[in-house]
């Protein structure tokens, strides 16, 4: 008899919690995003005069990754750079300069 009430209880309480776990894990999403694209931002800064951010939305288990692009500080022309960031020390690493003649990259406004 009391599996038989446990069993509806139980059910209810997942019904009742899943949308609090996915608005939670969105939110995380969220602020992971933002963390990579802001991170990734200043870390490419010395190299652009500005950046436009693409972030992978769910990265790797362990990293955070974007691709940088923008109009280069030194010379003429558009470079791309890989941004990984380190979920668990936050950490950012960018790779060196990929010009166009290696990738061309467009990010939406």
């Amino acid at each position: 008899m009391k599996t038989i009430l446990a069993l509806p209880l139980a059910v209810m309480t997942i019904l009742a919690i899943a949308p609090l776990a996915h608005a939670s894990s969105s939110d995380a999403w969220a602020a992971l995003a933002a963390n990579v694209k802001a991170k990734c931002a200043a870390a490419a800064k010395p190299s652009l005069k500005s950046a436009k951010v693409a972030v992978d939305p769910f990265g790797s288990e362990r990293f955070g990754l974007a691709i940088v692009t923008g109009p280069l500080k030194a010379g003429k022309g558009k470079a791309s750079f890989i941004c990984v960031y380190d979920k668990r020390t936050k950490a950012v690493e960018i790779g060196s300069e990929l010009g166009s003649d290696i990738v061309t990259v467009g990010v939406p406004k």
